[in-house]
């Protein structure tokens, strides 16, 4: 006899909630080993393929590629070899982020099937008779082609797995209780929560004395294409939001003249050793500046109405991707040189190309550096990567007419911008950050004195 063990969206860490189904990597009735992946997601955070801590035989897949599941939710269910009693935590000791199957939870819960041969030869999932016994739950996995009937809740816990699905409901003042979920195992879904919603505002409607007599109106809105602003995308529309909607950010910015700081990196990959790139040497700039001014290495505790100086640099930069704007995080770049800044950011940059950054790579930052001269541009006005207070963005580096010791000349010009949060410092502390830079860029001497 087999047993159908159902492998759940496991928690993939830093808080998130929900991920979306990219590519499944595995058929119905396909043989996985453990720790196989099964399924590639993409999360607020990066791409990751999911393991499955079960070996056996695949018999059902829930959720449709391009289909939005959160943390919990059923994503397939596989038989195994002997109907034996697995506790739901235990499998290959593998860990995914936030993830692990190898330490079992303080409670568990037994889970027991069969699969029995249908007409067809396909194998189907049946259920055992449950087990006598108060402590432990009996799982049923319905088929694939079959989902669960929804399952009306008076008492108990609320099957709810989302938090998303609990906020939706106590926003809206919707007793969870009194609602059947249509998911697995009568698993209340958001869908059932909008459906019940919707019910109580029309019952609403219809015992209004007045109700309104005028015709719906119809929308005016232009057709076109329309992209679910989910995953990536979705968490740096939030993110860019949220600092705009917070953070009362000012700009700054002045030309150099970074002739010499592009000699000097000439010279030190003329040098033996490895290349460095120019990214690094404005970060070694920038951890530099930001021991001098280190307000601007901090964040607002709004509930606390404190600031928060930091004493480490977590130096973010912008990476321009495939899949949309991400914002890799080099740890500990104050105390790294050029050299190991070069090595970091070309790591982290292949990584976030390939969508194989971890969240861990991709959060924690205290200050961003943002070369957008890469496109070819000259300016920006920088959003600040909230929660931190400020962001360094640079132009690219061209041939412009410059007075060069007192006579002119073409030299290489670049523009720096800096966006910081005016609640953390006033523009004397800004420009004196701004203004460290621009002498760095012009004269890369003045960055030995700190060093």
């Amino acid at each position: 006899m087999a047993q159908v063990l159902e492998f759940k969206l496991p928690d993939l860490g830093e808080g998130l909630t929900e991920a979306v189904i990219v590519t499944w990597l595995v058929q119905v009735g396909e043989v996985v080993a453990i720790d196989q992946p099964v399924v590639e997601v993409e999360t607020a955070k990066a791409m990751v393929e999911v393991p499955c801590p079960y070996g056996g035989v695949v018999t059902a897949r829930f959720g449709e590629e391009g289909t939005e599941l959160p943390v919990g939710a059923p994503l397939l269910t596989v038989a195994v070899g002997e109907a034996t009693t697995v506790p739901e935590a235990e499998g290959s000791g593998n860990v995914l982020v936030g993830y692990g199957t190898g330490t079992p939870p303080a409670r568990r819960r037994r889970v027991r099937h069969t699969v029995t041969e249908r007409a067809d030869g396909a194998a189907d999932p049946g259920t055992a008779p449950e087990p006598a016994r108060p402590a432990a739950t009996t799982v049923t996995a319905p088929p694939a082609q079959e989902p669960a009937p929804p399952t009306a809740l008076t008492d108990g816990p609320v099957p709810v797995i989302s938090p998303l699905v609990r906020r939706l409901a106590r926003d809206n003042g919707l007793d969870l209780r009194g609602l059947s979920g249509s998911g697995p195992d009568g698993l209340i879904l958001r869908a059932d929560v909008e459906d019940a919603l919707r019910v109580g505002a029309a019952r609403t409607a219809t015992t209004l004395k007045n109700p309104p007599t005028a015709p719906p109106t119809t929308s005016t809105a232009p057709a076109g294409t329309r992209t679910p602003l989910k995953g990536i995308r979705g968490a740096v529309a939030d993110k860019l939001s949220r600092s705009r909607r917070e953070i009362p950010d000012a700009t700054c910015w002045v030309d150099a003249d970074a002739t010499e700081l592009m000699r000097a990196r000439t010279a030190m990959n003329a040098a033996r050793g490895p290349r460095i790139s120019l990214l690094a040497l404005l970060a070694r700039i920038c951890t530099a500046a930001l021991a001098r001014h280190p307000e601007l290495n901090s964040y607002v505790d709004a509930e606390a109405r404190e600031i928060v100086r930091l004493d480490h640099v977590h130096l973010g930069f912008a990476a321009q991707t495939d899949r949309g704007l991400v914002v890799p995080v080099v740890k500990d770049a104050h105390t790294r040189d050029a050299e190991s800044l070069t090595a970091e950011f070309a790591r982290l940059t292949e990584a976030a190309h390939a969508g194989t950054l971890t969240p861990a790579e991709l959060t924690g930052g205290t200050f961003t550096l943002n070369n957008y001269g890469v496109f070819g541009v000259d300016g920006s006005t920088p959003i600040i990567n909230h929660p931190e207070a400020a962001m360094l963005g640079v132009g690219r580096i061209v041939p412009k007419p410059w007075v060069h010791e007192g006579e002119l000349a073409v030299r290489q010009v670049v523009q720096l911008s800096l966006t910081f949060d005016h609640r953390v410092c006033d523009g004397g502390t800004a420009g004196g950050f701004l203004r460290y830079v621009a002498d760095c860029v012009e004269n890369p001497t003045v960055l030995l004195r700190t060093l």
